[in-house]
């Protein structure tokens, strides 16, 4: 199976600035085959065009992505779910909130729901936690999330990241030892050049802009994962870098948010496509993916981007993000031999048919 470009719906711009169907044009002319799609966007859709309505909006993303030819990679993301301390939170999210994403997910044509590590901040009044590190029940609430997706015709399957300012869980180590015990068939992980150097090696709020044994500490933590993961339990990777930040990333910094973790705003304001050093790009994204590919990892490969550019009103902001992707990709392809299955597109406007056009005109 070759390697296939994907990129996250708002990976081209903000939904409440950039509409989807805009971006997602922007996403086949440049070439991309699938699209991780942010609730986020299909929420843009449904109010923008069907009075709220999420299943109109479903159908016609899914009609709009045919004639684009793009596939869903998966929705996403089902968060602040596991280890939740509220157990009525808990029953309500499965009884009401997964059988409306299970119905979303079947118009989409995705079988493939996004689970984040759980990031609940605490509670603003008390200041008490509201997720729990008892790893038993952590593995306990994705079993049972798994079971249901099972009992599902189609079943579904869910994927679990790592994220770096998680709670309990922050490290892909964490992700993977639970996605072990969890023990399903339908529930696996995605690994993220982002999130675990951006645990392990970065530090936003240091002068350095890395940790104390960044290189050692990363390299010992990519020979475990050569050693140790299970391919067909990885679902997809994502491939972007981080920008060193000129100033650490303390309350008197613009990216500063109260209650909120740094290595969170630093995210949502700084990522970067690879190779893009001349932006700041620091991390060593050139490892961390290698040691993916070194598993032998074939499949979506999707370029997962957040940044403060994406709020940018100019409407070509999409388009740009579109084609800075893409120049990463071909960047990393080379560098890495990787198997595509097919010549590498070049990004231009002409480089996709003149009925798949029409389509943006008819919206």
């Amino acid at each position: 199976m070759p390697n296939r470009l994907g990129i996250g719906s708002m990976s081209l711009g903000r939904p409440e600035v950039h509409d989807l169907p805009g971006k997602l044009h922007q996403a086949a002319l440049h070439g991309y085959e699938g699209i991780e799609l942010f609730f986020d966007d299909l929420d843009n859709v449904a109010k923008s065009l069907f009075k709220g309505d999420h299943i109109a909006a479903a159908r016609h993303v899914r009609q709009l992505c045919d004639s684009l030819r793009l596939s869903i990679i998966c929705l996403q993301p089902f968060w602040h779910y596991e280890g939740l301390l509220d157990r009525a939170e808990h029953s309500r999210l499965l009884t009401e909130k997964l059988p409306k994403w299970f119905e979303l997910a079947h118009l989409l044509d995705t079988d493939l729901i996004q689970i984040p590590s759980n990031f609940l901040p605490a509670d603003p009044e008390t200041g008490a936690s509201r997720t729990t590190d008892d790893r038993s029940l952590i593995v306990a609430d994705l079993q049972e999330i798994s079971d249901l997706g099972l009992q599902q015709s189609p079943p579904f399957r869910f994927v679990y990241e790592a994220l770096a300012w998680g709670n309990h869980v922050n490290k892909w180590e964490e992700s993977w030892e639970i996605c072990k015990q969890v023990n399903r068939p339908n529930f696996g992980i995605c690994l993220d050049t982002f999130n675990i150097a951006g645990r392990i090696y970065a530090d936003p709020t240091c002068p350095t802009g890395k940790t104390p044994n960044a290189e050692a500490d990363l390299q010992a933590s990519l020979a475990r994962l050569r050693s140790s993961i299970d391919l067909s339990k990885v679902f997809y990777v994502q491939i972007v870098d981080g920008e060193r930040l000129s100033a650490p990333l303390d309350e008197s910094h613009p990216f500063y948010v109260e209650n909120q973790h740094p290595r969170m705003n630093w995210s949502r304001n700084a990522r970067l496509f690879a190779f893009e050093e001349d932006r700041g790009g620091y991390l060593p994204v050139l490892d961390v993916a290698q040691a993916f590919f070194d598993l032998g990892f074939e499949g979506w490969v999707s370029l997962e981007l957040f940044n403060r550019s994406l709020a940018d009103p100019d409407p070509a902001t999409p388009r740009n993000h579109a084609r800075r992707g893409l120049e990463s990709w071909k960047k990393l392809v080379s560098a890495l031999k990787l198997d595509t299955g097919a010549p590498c597109v070049s990004g231009s406007d002409e480089s996709f048919s003149s009925s798949s056009l029409s389509v943006q005109h008819r919206l």
